[in-house]
This record gives structure tokens, C-alpha cells and sequence, in this order.
């Protein structure tokens, strides 16, 4: 084991809270429940050198995403070069699989920090590349995530099964999940495999006195009034909410609908929270229940696109959400969302056109003059009131920074705002370059005149006309090919049922359901038979027709530029004159803080999270001098969101206290007693009165590595199976000897039958071994049954999935008849299936299951070094099988030379039939065949 030496280590944590949190780390394990934005991952980095800097230690880091491990190690190697550690070493990424065995292998022997995906980390400790015992402690972030099924819990279960002396600390800044459930944090515990929880909410005594016992900054809070367009419209829209909520209170008795109210539709997670509750009953909703949940969704992204996006791009959404919810040709309106048809509905789209112009747009005119506003247009053109109000705050600023120059402190004289995503930042640079030019196209050199965006909104308009012509063109040719693949599909089934036979997709027992599996199935017809297919297929054909802005603006604005005299055109920035446009991303904020040393910041949409992190910024630096302006719409859903966020993680806080209160010691038993360890060797299953069979061996089953990302393999170690990790080409599961499984979700179900791949693997399975079997296995939170996956957005084809999914089974075992079927409706009844196959019976080899498939000269560990992702895209590729993927990979170099080789080469290679099929996948015109016949 190696040691964990307390070396003296500066530390940069300036609050007394921050202090407190990092010395009950290093005394004890815990689990750290903080509020957002007071600086988790700064305690994090910290805890991270005390334990870099005294060296010979191996840290494994769980749970952390890109952002936080670029943040983490820039802080490490910052924490290194001003302590002048020399045993620090920084943090160290195993993040992919092309990283070989022999190389994580030398770095773990090493030692260091490491931050590991949780894939790569369990399958490291169940094959032995990474013994358990050797890791002086683990640090898991995202503390939330770690439930009982999750492959975190996996490892932590390993980590302190073989090491109990080694350190345990687990991180979360986000309280809510901890609340849901019975005794969520008590269970949360024993899936962290601690027994002492520490909560830090923001009105904890400790960082309330750090935050407020120093010099505060100074807040301005400005509440900006809506237009009468803007609140009519936000008005409508919760009204369509509100009546969509009130149907499915009517459609859905017996269900628990506490939370089914106007306020917690307002947040992301709203139509998931219901979709989730309805899951166990999804096959016995009504076709409306269903259309209503998808319109939740569509309805809130309204809501946050009437306050992102300005009037035009606004009004632009709107265009394409109506074209996509009209029906086809022929068919009647009972499919389409019921609150289109409300009042309200109507007065979002007329309020909304009359935001941008008043009159009526003619297709001629769209055609003559596709780049100039008609004369039958009246352009109206609302700015958001957000825009004057910024122009205000800045010029209040520059009369500022004139009057009062900057005080002898740290902080620069630069401008931050803060907004909530990068489609707004854009918005924002267009404003403020545009605000003083006119219509005229030159900039007014009157410094008293009002700034305005009438030219920005002039060009969107002029912009927002070409793309209309575009869009009823692609309309028109989208409904007339839809109209025709669906009479053509009409005609064709009255066809054969005149013949008195089946469709083409039936024919009866197929050796390999060779035709059953690539034929065309009833839904193959090219149609576009849903409102979301629709509207995807819109959205796609306008993203080829029109450039972004970005792109449009970058060529207006790009000139020629010959690069001489360049120190008479550039120079250095002085940071007193800086305005940073910057959008919210958690804690790399505070980077962005740091960095810049903002003397002024303009948060244009308001977060609950920045405004702690720039208390924690003000509090941490008392030699800089901050000055906030929180802008927010008086009375909208966006001010109503952010103090329904606030409420939410306090109520979350005090229930958490409560529970903690009253919560017992969570006692994790680890040990193992040698007694029960021989029961459980002891085959309790006793046929025809013999005697109990004691065997050698425990329990053992082989996984195929990429069954990782499943739950199924830590369950079957949770009932004291060895789960032993392999690159597997025949099956996903090895029980026996003689016993191969192959799983299938039902979603991968239906796409092994539409590629071809299920009749591959079953016929690698059958070759192989004598008891093959097909796992089918559902959700344990959804109905055990096929009818929720034949979900679409219209009634007619919404049958059609089920009696064909279910007719391909049957052809399949009608073609392989030793094939095995077994129906588990949860992870948890398919552990305990597993234990039942596998007694009285041997336990498999590894090794043999490796080389089962393979070439008889390659090894097993030669396979392992190729990339796992190429592997994948090469079995994707159609008639594929087992044998010629590893033809492929030993004998071409990638798939770039895949692609170029000859026909003939590539038929050498796997044979004439693969090879032809394998030739015309890469040679095909895709724009030939789809798109031109398309876009006419």
C-alpha cells in the first residue's frame, strides 16, 4: 500500500467554509453536499495536491467530465509550479479506449492522479490490470449519479471489498436528486459505501459569516418590463400548458400528479419527470396522453425561445413548429396536438407575426425580390427591452470609468456579460457592433444619439424573407413526396391483398431469414409519418439550404487582408477597455472570473449559481472591486425559474438536514465469513434425492467488455458471481461451456433486424455452442411489453411495429430452431436467471471464449489492442459477419483504405457476396439517390 504522507502544502483557499470543508476531508471519508457556485471544485483540486505533493500515492478521480478534467489539471500543475512540489506529478487522463493495456498497465505502477471513465476502470479491477488494493484512495465527483445500478457503484463496491484501508470522498453541488424517493440519502450512502454525509447550503452558518463578514460587491438589480407583444404571448403559452396539464390530470387517474403543476412544468426536467411516472402504464395511455407529454416539451422550448431569440428568429421557429404540426395531404386533424387548437395558440402566431411586419407576404414577391422587403410590407421589427437597457448600463459605465477612474486595486477596468448560452452571446456581439448604425449603413457620429437595432433587425428581416422562399419551396416538395410514398404504399398493400398473399417482408420460412431480415418492412416507405420525423426533416433540408449567421456575417465583414504594415492595424487589447460577452458554464466560471478580473459584470439573464460564485469571488479577493448589474423581466417565466431554482435547492437542504437527523449508521458489510463463502459453493439444488454437490470453483461468468455500459454486470457480482471481462466475437454473455447469451434492449432488438447484424451473431452463437440463447431484455421501470416501442406521433402506423417486430422472432427461431429465447423484464430478474442456468453446471473458460470466432493464429490479446470503435463500424456495415471483420482488420490498414479499394480486392478479402455489398455501401451516391430527387 503505498503511503499517504501529510506533507505541508500551501493551499488556496481563502474562505473559512473552504478550510473547514478541506480539514474534515483529510481527517475522515464523507460525502460533500454543497450549493451550487461556492467553489466545489477549487476544494476539490486542493484536496487533490495535498496528496500529489507528498507523492508516491495513486489517486483514481471518478465521475469527472472534459470541462472539469481540463479545469482540475490546470489547477494541479498551477498548485505544482507555486508550491514547488517535486514530487507532483499533475493529473493523468485514461479516457479511451486506444489507449493500450500495456500502457495503463506501466502508468498505474507509477502511480499519480488519474482521472478514469468508469468503463475503463472496472473492467482494469475485474481483469487485474488494476489491483484494488494498490490505490491509496478514490475522489468521486457527481456524487448524485452513483445509484445502485450505475457502474460507480460497481467500482466503489470492488474498491472496498479488496481495500479497506485505502480513502473514500465523494462530491456533489446538486442536492435535488438526494430528496427523491424513500430515505434517498440513506441509500445514497451505502451506494458510496460511506456513513457520514456533511451538507454546506448557502445559509450555513460557516459560509454565510465567509461571505457576508467581509466587504460585499455591490449588486444593482434592474427588473425590465415586457413589451405588451412579449407578455401576451408568454401569457398564451402557459395557458396552452396549463390546459395540455389539466387534460392529463383528466386522462390519467391514479397516478400520483403532486408535481403536475404550471410551476414545475417551467423546468427542463418536466415532461422526463411525467414521461417517467406514466412508463409503467405507457402501453395502456391513450394516443393523446402521449401527443400531450411531447407538446410539454415543445411548449417550454416556446417559452425560452420568446425571451433568447429576437422577434424575426422568432418568429422563424414558429414557421417551422406550424409546418411540422400540419397534416398531410389527405388525412384528417385528429393527429394533430391538441392545443393548437385553443384561442391561445392562435394569438402566439398572429402576436408573433406582428412583432416583425404587418401585411401579407406573397409568393411572387418572394421570388422577384427575394432580398428586398416588399412594399406590402410594413416592418415592425420589436427590439427586446433588454437591449436599450444594456446600452444604458454601458453608457452608465463609460460615464463611470470618465468620472471615477480606477481605483488603486487588482481588478481591470473590463467589462463581463454573462449570458445563457452562445446563441445569445451572438446576438449580443451583433448588437453592440450594430447599435449605432443606421439604416443607411454608415455609423452616426453623434454622441448623444440613442443606440438602436433597427439595422440588425432590418438585415434579419431581409434574411428571414430568403428563407421563407426556401422553406414553402422545401414544404411543398417535402408534403407532395410524402403524399406520394404513402399512396404508393396504399396501393401496394391492396395489391397484395388481392393476390391473396403476403407482403414481400412475410415470406414464409427463409434459411437465415436472409429476406425476412433485409426486405422492405411496412414502415420503409419513405414517408415521413410523424410530426417530429417532420419537423427533423425540415429542420435538416434548411440547415443545407441556408448558411448560419455566423458564417454570413463572417463573409460580409472578411476583406481582403495582404498582412503588411501590421503594426499599423494591430496591437494589444488594454483590458480596461474590454467587453467580454460570455455564456454560464458552472464552475469554469470561475475561471473566467479569475482570468479577467472584471471591474464591472453584467448578468443579462439571471443564475442562481453566478451570483455565489461572484460572492465567493468578491469574499476571496478583497483588494478587487466588483459592481454587478442583474438584469431580469419583471413578472416573465424567466424571473419565476430562477426564484423556483432557489426554492427548490433550499427545500431540498432542509429535507436532507431532516433525514441526516434521523438517519442510522450506514454499516457496509465488506467482509466476507469463510463459512458462508462455502455455502454459497454448495449446490442447493438436489435431483432425485443425490447428495449435495460441493464445488471448487465459485461461480463464474464471462462479459464481453462492451456490456459495460449496461447494469447487468454489477448485479451479477452483486450475487457473488466472478464477472470476468473479455473481448468477446461470439455472444455478449458466456454461463457455461455450452451456454451462450447474446442480449438485446428491445431498441437494439429492432435495429440488429433492420441491419442484418441479430442473424450474424445467432449464427456465430449456433456454431459454436450447443445451448444458444437470445436475451430480451426491458426496462425496469417501464411495462414488460413490446407496445410502448411501437410509439409514434400518429395513430395509423403506431400498430404496425409490434406484429412486426414479433413476426421477425418468429422467423428467426423457425430458421435456427436450437435458439432459446429469454423474455427478463429488469436487469435484476435476468441476475437471477443467469444464477438459475448456471447450477449444476461447469464453469466456462476465458480463454476458450476468447478464441471461439477468431482466426485459430491470432491471440487474444492482439484483438484487444485494436480500436474497439472501428471494430464497431466495420460489424455496422451490411452482410457483415464475425469472420470477415477480423479479415478486414488484419488485412487493411483503416477504413479510409477500406473504402478506396477495388471491388475485386475487397471480394478476395471476404468473399464475392459480403464483398459486393461491403463495394456498393461505400460507392453509393447518397446525393444522387436521396437528395436531388428530393429537393426537385
Amino acid at each position: 500500500m503505498p503511503s499517504d504522507e501529510r506533507a505541508p502544502v500551501k493551499l488556496s483557499l481563502p474562505l473559512e467554509f473552504q478550510q473547514d470543508i478541506f480539514k474534515e476531508l483529510r481527517e475522515e471519508d464523507e460525502l460533500i453536499i454543497i450549493a451550487r457556485g461556492l467553489g466545489l471544485l477549487r476544494i476539490v483540486t486542493n484536496l487533490l495536491h495535498s496528496y500529489d505533493a507528498a507523492g508516491n500515492n495513486l489517486i483514481l478521480l471518478v465521475g469527472a467530465d472534459e470541462r472539469e478534467n481540463v479545469w482540475i489539471g490546470e489547477a494541479l500543475a498551477e498548485h505544482a509550479a507555486v508550491s514547488m512540489s517535486p514530487k507532483a506529478r499533475g493529473l493523468s487522463l485514461v479516457n479511451t479506449d486506444l489507449m493500450s493495456v500495456g500502457t495503463r498497465e506501466k502508468m498505474y505502477v507509477q502511480g499519480g492522479i488519474f482521472s478514469i471513465t468508469s468503463r475503463i476502470l472496472i473492467v482494469d479491477f475485474l481483469s487485474g490490470l488494476l489491483n484494488p488494493e494498490t490505490v491509496t484512495g478514490v475522489v468521486v465527483l457527481h456524487a448524485e449519479k452513483v445509484v445502485a445500478t450505475s457502474l460507480e457503484a460497481f467500482i466503489l463496491r470492488i474498491y472496498r471489498q479488496k481495500n479497506k484501508s485505502g480513502f473514500l470522498k465523494a462530491f456533489s453541488d446538486s442536492p435535488e436528486p438526494f430528496t427523491t424517493g424513500f430515505a434517498p440519502l440513506t441509500n445514497m450512502m451505502k451506494n458510496l459505501f460511506l456513513q457520514k454525509p456533511a451538507l454546506y447550503p448557502r445559509f450555513h452558518v460557516t459560509v454565510a459569516k465567509s461571505l457576508e463578514g467581509r466587504k460585499k460587491a455591490e449588486v444593482i438589480e434592474l427588473e425590465v418590463p415586457m413589451t405588451e407583444a412579449m407578455r401576451d404571448i408568454q401569457n398564451a403559452v402557459l395557458e396552452c400548458v396549463e390546459a395540455s396539464i389539466s387534460e392529463l390530470r383528466k386522462s390519467n387517474t391514479g397516478i400520483e400528479m403532486e408535481d403536475w403543476t404550471l410551476d414545475s412544468a417551467l423546468h427542463r426536467n418536466f415532461d422526463t419527470t411525467i414521461r417517467r411516472q406514466l412508463d409503467p402504464v405507457w402501453h395502456r395511455t391513450s394516443f393523446k396522453t402521449r401527443q400531450i407529454v411531447r407538446d410539454l416539451s415543445l411548449l417550454r422550448t416556446i417559452l425560452h425561445a420568446l425571451l433568447a431569440y429576437d422577434a424575426v428568429n422568432f418568429n422563424k421557429y414558429l414557421d417551422t413548429v406550424l409546418a411540422a404540426s400540419q397534416p398531410p395531404p389527405g388525412s384528417t386533424k385528429q393527429n394533430q396536438s391538441p392545443w393548437l387548437f385553443l384561442d391561445a395558440a392562435d394569438t402566439i402566431f398572429t402576436t408573433a407575426k406582428r412583432r416583425v411586419y404587418e401585411g401579407k407576404i406573397s409568393n411572387t414577391d418572394l421570388i422577384n425580390n427575394p432580398n428586398v422587403v416588399p412594399d406590402s410590407l410594413r416592418p415592425v421589427l420589436e427590439e427586446f427591452p433588454k437591449w436599450t437597457q444594456l446600452a444604458e448600463i454601458l453608457q452608465e459605465i463609460e460615464r463611470d470609468s470618465y468620472l471615477n477612474p480606477a481605483p488603486q486595486d487588482s481588478s481591470n477596468g473590463s467589462i463581463l456579460i454573462m449570458c445563457g448560452d452562445q446563441g445569445t452571446c451572438s446576438q449580443l456581439r451583433e448588437y453592440l457592433q450594430t447599435m449605432y448604425v443606421r439604416l443607411g449603413g454608415e455609423e452616426d457620429e453623434d454622441d448623444f444619439q440613442e443606440p438602436s437595432a433597427s439595422f440588425m433587425m432590418r438585415r434579419r428581416l431581409r434574411s428571414y424573407l430568403a428563407w421563407k422562399r426556401d422553406f414553402s419551396k422545401v414544404s411543398s416538395v417535402l408534403f407532395s413526396e410524402n403524399e406520394k410514398a404513402i399512396n404508393s404504399s396504399t396501393d401496394q398493400r391492396i395489391q397484395n391483398r388481392k393476390a391473396n398473399k403476403p407482403p414481400p417482408n412475410k415470406r414464409r420460412r427463409v434459411r437465415g431469414g436472409g429476406t425476412a431480415v433485409s426486405g422492405p418492412s411496412r414502415t420503409d416507405t419513405g414517408a415521413v409519418r410523424t410530426a417530429g420525423d417532420r419537423d427533423a426533416h425540415i429542420a435538416s433540408l434548411m440547415a443545407e439550404l441556408k448558411p448560419t449567421e455566423i458564417e454570413s456575417m463572417q463573409k460580409t465583414e472578411i476583406g481582403l487582408d495582404p498582412l503588411e504594415n501590421m503594426e499599423d492595424y494591430y496591437e494589444l487589447f488594454d483590458m480596461n477597455d474590454l467587453v467580454i460577452i460570455h455564456p454560464y458554464e458552472g464552475d469554469m466560471d470561475e475561471h473566467v472570473l479569475e482570468e479577467t478580473k472584471p471591474r464591472y459584470v453584467i448578468m443579462y439573464e439571471p443564475d442562481a449559481a453566478f451570483i455565489r460564485r461572484i460572492e465567493v469571488y468578491r469574499s476571496s479577493h478583497t483588494d478587487r472591486t466588483v459592481k454587478v448589474f442583474f438584469m431580469y423581466y419583471g413578472g416573465s417565466v424567466e424571473e419565476q425559474r430562477y426564484l423556483s431554482t432557489v426554492r427548490r435547492e433550499k427545500d431540498a437542504f432542509t429535507r436532507l438536514i431532516r433525514e441526516r437527523g434521523n438517519m442510522a449508521l450506514t454499516i457496509n458489510p465488506t467482509n466476507t465469513d469463510p463459512q458462508e463463502s462455502f455455502l454459497r459453493t454448495i449446490n442447493t439444488r438436489i435431483a432425485g434425492g443425490g447428495r449435495l454437490a460441493a464445488t471448487a470453483q465459485p461461480p463464474r461468468v464471462v462479459v464481453d467488455v462492451r456490456e459495460f455500459r449496461s447494469s447487468l454486470p454489477s448485479l451479477l457480482h452483486g450475487q457473488s458471481i466472478i464477472v470476468v471481462p473479455c473481448m468477446l466475437t461470439v455472444g455478449d454473455y458466456i454461463l457455461t461451456p455450452q451456454i451462450c447469451i447474446e442480449r438485446k434492449s428491445v431498441r437494439d432488438l429492432i435495429g440488429s433486424f433492420a441491419n442484418g447484424r441479430l442473424y450474424n451473431q445467432v449464427e456465430a452463437m449456433m456454431e459454436h455452442y450447443k445451448s444458444p440463447m437470445l436475451l430480451i431484455e426491458f426496462d425496469q421501470n417501464k411495462s414488460f411489453t413490446l407496445e410502448p416501442f411501437s410509439d409514434l406521433s400518429v395513430s395509423s402506423g403506431a400498430a404496425s411495429v409490434v406484429p412486426d417486430l414479433q413476426s421477425k422472432i418468429v422467423m428467426l427461431t423457425l430458421a435456427f430452431p436450437r435458439l432459446k429465447i429469454i423474455w427478463s423484464s429488469s436487469p435484476y430478474q435476468t441476475a437471477e436467471i443467469f444464477s438459475e442456468l448456471k447450477k449444476n453446471a461447469d464453469e466456462p473458460d476465458p480463454l476458450k471464449a476468447v478464441q471461439l470466432g477468431l482466426d485459430p493464429d491470432m491471440q487474444g490479446d492482439e484483438i484487444r489492442s485494436f480500436n474497439q470503435v472501428t471494430q464497431d463500424m466495420l460489424r455496422a456495415l451490411p452482410g457483415m459477419n464475425e469472420k470477415a471483420v477480423m479479415t478486414l482488420i488484419l488485412e487493411v490498414e483503416n477504413l479510409q483504405e477500406l473504402a478506396n479499394l477495388e471491388e475485386r480486392e475487397i471480394c478476395g478479402l471476404i468473399g464475392t457476396d459480403i464483398g459486393r455489398r461491403v463495394y456498393r455501401f461505400f460507392n453509393r451516391s447518397v446525393w444522387e439517390d436521396v437528395a436531388v430527387p428530393m429537393l426537385g
